[in-house]
């Protein structure tokens, strides 16, 4: 009788991975938990200058109107993508864009990079500790969040923003937020 047990536990066990695999198949890779964060305050954060720069970035600096925050770094792709629309939002005046830059493995890699492309942001600061990134729930670059004026998170944007995603969907909710 135990021998027979026996031959069945590597039974049971391969039928478990095969409905785990199963049901995983079923779920889609690209969509994301991105609603964690939402309706939730910013947390604190102080971080510290791009090389060159006297002033960092804060939660104080973000509060107070409707703004974006970007995370973003010199080595990503995606993020050029998106740099030229943050150009125009900036020379019209759009709306506040504050940079929290990331993972570079040289201090001045981002500073070559905003010479090269232009400088959309309000102000950046850098996450050395990787701390922010973790507190954010920042999966990779770029991703933006929108702020309302009371340091809440009300939308996060997983990827480069187009022209279509801030007239489809960035757009209507700042103009919202900002009416409140």
């Amino acid at each position: 009788m135990k021998s027979r047990l026996f031959f069945f536990i590597p039974l049971i066990l391969f039928g478990v991975l095969i409905l785990y695999f199963a049901v995983g198949l079923t779920k889609d890779p690209s969509k994301l938990d991105t609603d964690v964060l939402l309706n939730q305050p910013m947390g604190d954060f102080k971080l510290v200058p791009v090389q060159g720069r006297s002033e960092g970035l804060t939660i104080d600096d973000v509060k107070g109107q409707v703004s974006l925050v970007n995370f973003f770094g010199s080595w990503c792709v995606a993020c050029l993508q998106e740099h030229p629309f943050f150009l125009q939002l900036k020379e019209n005046n759009v709306i506040p864009l504050y940079g929290v830059d990331w993972d570079e493995k040289k201090p001045n890699d981002v500073v070559r990079w905003l010479a090269r492309h232009g400088d959309p942001y309000t102000k950046i600061g850098v996450d050395v500790t990787g701390e922010t990134i973790i507190d954010w729930g920042i999966t990779g670059a770029p991703e933006t969040f929108v702020v309302d004026k009371e340091g809440i998170i009300r939308y996060k944007h997983i990827g480069p923003i187009t022209e279509r995603s801030w007239r489809e969907t960035l757009w209507p909710l700042i103009v919202e937020l900002r009416k409140q």
